[in-house]
């Protein structure tokens, strides 16, 4: 690998994985198997919509522990018209959840929303309602060309038929095994004999192939407001959970436009709230515009210094003003002016690291997943999932096979505040499918899992690709930091004279193996062709398409000659 930000890096590091290119559409997943079912919907004609929501029902088969049909999310679709628009899909609170439905642990911090009993967290008292399904069903209706039927089969194959257990699998559920073995039905696929699976086991999900099955039938109905639902409210009532058949019936996604940000020449598009992600991007860019970054180098103390005050800046502003629209007034437009940008700027000391407040008046999970595709006629999709936690709630919904989320433990649980609890508010997220336009003309489009970590690391991406001009597997798998206004958070890749250096400025610098989740994106080039890059933190895959048909007029007989 090349480029000028080697010259000028205090931080240079080599990728560990390669991007795949096609001229006829890519497809980028934390795992193979869902990144190939999208892969094949662009083989059969399909278009990025189709391969998204085929990747998507995929990853709830091959990536459990993440995403799955009881859950929520944000999709960011740009049209071969070049119109963008923002599906939002997140879970609600239930109609019969108060601001003091939990008890608040006794001597939580206030950005802590532990509960007593943990009924927010675990089991089925922590689920919420469900956008996820409605969402993806709607999406493709809208969007798509292909029956919900056929973007099902490779999800149905692969829950039927099984998969083999990878690495990362195996870690994750022995990450959350105690909890996992509560539950019968959860610890039956993924605890043999009490033990996590193991990389190479075999995972069979038949009694969720029946329940793909149906919603290939009968579509999202088969949930809000059929069969399904009927299971799932079933379920919370025996077991003292809240959504009910009304909750279902009654839930609606919501279609917003995208927050845009100027950098340098460059759009910035995306999500708008509930998600605090394209505010706070957008935000820190206008900051970040007041300085000669390039010549700062990527990974020198000067520049992760920088990039650390403005973090904490965006997450004072996002603790202040960030929610439900429908319930919360966000002062977007001030948070997103070039004006309070350079008001915060001015504040900054370059050499001295300080706390923050907000400049406005008025937790979530790192376990997440994303996917990007891109297809050759000019449609793109980048989308966020999540169940909220390392497989949600901890428990699979009988008859359904699938597990519920724990979503309601990113509200919080003390009245009165931006984030707490109201029936039918949708919760803050910071999931951040983001896209970047050159003239007009959308070069990427990226994302990652990785809770309040999502939308700094998509900006450091975004920073990477602009101003050290990084390429997009660069860009991905660079080194990352974290804080929001405590310890800053510092990948193991950056040396120890950065990391001294930082020190001394003030920071309390904290080593971590990972900052964020497994970042993945799509690159459109001038030519038209596309090409795919997933970073190293998840099994990241992307699967591109290139090839094609047949020349029109040429035809062979059965002795290999050509006919006329």
């Amino acid at each position: 690998m090349t480029g000028n930000w080697r010259e000028r890096a205090g931080t240079p590091f080599d990728c560990q994985k390669l991007p795949a290119s096609g001229s006829r559409g890519v497809v980028v997943s934390n795992h193979p198997l869902a990144s190939s079912a999208g892969a094949e919907m662009l083989a059969a004609g399909g278009n990025a919509i189709d391969a998204a929501i085929a990747t998507l029902f995929t990853l709830t088969v091959v990536e459990p522990m993440m995403v799955g049909i009881i859950g929520g999310g944000m999709a960011h679709i740009r049209l071969a018209d070049g119109s963008h628009r923002v599906v939002d899909g997140q879970s609600t609170v239930p109609r019969s959840v108060r601001p003091d439905t939990y008890t608040s642990k006794p001597g939580s911090a206030a950005h802590v929303f532990d509960t007593v009993g943990e009924e927010n967290l675990i089991g089925a008292k922590a689920v919420a309602v469900p956008g996820s399904l409605k969402a993806w069903c709607e999406t493709l209706r809208n969007y798509g060309t292909m029956s919900l039927a056929d973007v099902l089969q490779p999800a149905i194959k692969h829950a039927a038929r099984g998969y083999l257990a990878t690495p990362y699998l195996h870690e994750c559920i022995s990450d959350v095994a105690s909890t996992m073995s509560r539950d019968k039905p959860l610890s039956a696929i993924y605890l043999r004999d009490g033990q996590p699976l193991k990389a190479g086991d075999r995972v069979v999900q038949a009694e969720y192939a029946e329940t793909l099955e149906l919603i290939a039938r009968d579509g999202e109905g088969a949930l809000y407001g059929g069969p399904l639902g009927d299971i799932l409210a079933d379920y919370m009532k025996a077991q003292g959970g809240f959504i009910t058949r009304e909750d279902l019936t009654s839930y609606r996604t919501v279609e917003r436009a995208p927050i845009r940000a100027s950098y340098r020449g460059w759009e910035i598009a995306g999500p708008p709230p509930p998600a605090a992600s394209g505010v706070h991007i957008t935000e820190m860019l206008n900051i970040l515009e007041g300085y000669d970054v390039t010549a700062m180098g990527f990974g020198t103390p000067e520049m992760i210094h920088l990039l650390a005050e403005v973090l904490k800046i965006a997450f004072a502003d996002r603790a202040a003003a960030s929610g439900d629209p429908d319930f919360v007034g966000v002062p977007v437009e001030r948070l997103t002016s070039k004006d309070y940008a350079r008001e915060r700027r001015e504040a900054i000391d370059p050499r001295r690291a300080q706390s923050w407040s907000a400049g406005v008046k008025q937790l979530e999970s790192a376990h997440t997943t994303h996917m990007t595709v891109a297809d050759a006629f000019g449609n793109v999709v980048a989308t966020t999932q999540t169940i909220n936690d390392l497989f949600g709630a901890k428990v699979m919904i009988p008859g359904l096979g699938a597990i519920g989320n724990n979503y309601l433990n990113l509200f919080d649980p003390r009245p009165g505040h931006a984030l707490s609890l109201a029936p039918g508010k949708r919760v803050t997220t910071s999931m951040s499918p983001v896209m970047a336009l050159r003239g007009g003309k959308l070069v990427y489009a990226l994302g990652l899992p990785g809770g309040k970590r999502i939308f700094p690391s998509a900006f450091q991406a975004l920073v990477n690709l602009i101003d050290h001009g990084m390429t997009l597997q660069e860009a991905v798998e660079a080194p990352r930091v974290w804080t929001e206004g405590h310890a800053l958070e510092v990948e193991l890749a950056f040396p120890d004279n950065v990391r001294a250096a930082l020190t001394s400025m003030g920071h309390e610098v904290v080593q971590m193996p990972t900052v964020g989740g497994g970042m993945n994106g799509v690159h459109v080039r001038d030519d038209g062709t596309v090409s795919g890059s997933a970073c190293w933190r998840a099994d990241g895959t992307p699967v591109a398409l290139a090839g094609g048909l047949a020349r029109a007029g040429v035809r062979f007989g059965i002795d290999g000659k050509p006919r006329a």
